[in-house]
């Protein structure tokens, strides 16, 4: 099964719990998308699929500029993985499968 779509994730961060839709649009083994939650959309920069491992970044601008690393396995319906924030650390990301 392909890693493209879109999924409703939830990143725990120390903020509270993020919820987000993530579209996944695949071209070989790269891909781009968005991250679309309630500070806006952010657009996917250096997507890389490897078999059903995704990698990529997105630049957020608040509560401060960063750039945010995130890595996920797509299980089925299921996604799950991390995001790293810099030096605030990593923090699990889970959701599923819409379209």
């Amino acid at each position: 099964m392909s890693v493209a779509g879109t999924y409703e994730v939830v990143t725990r961060t120390p903020m509270g719990e993020q919820k987000s839709v993530l579209t996944v649009a695949v071209d070989g083994n790269a891909f781009t998308g968005s991250n679309i939650g309630p500070m806006g959309s952010l657009e996917i920069t250096d997507g890389v699929v490897d078999g059903n491992t995704i990698s990529w970044s997105n630049q957020i601008t608040s509560p401060m500029p960063m750039k945010i690393d995130c890595q996920a396995t797509v299980d089925g319906d299921t996604i799950s993985g991390t995001v790293t924030a810099g030096m605030f650390g990593s923090f699990p990301l889970n959701g599923s499968r819409t379209a």
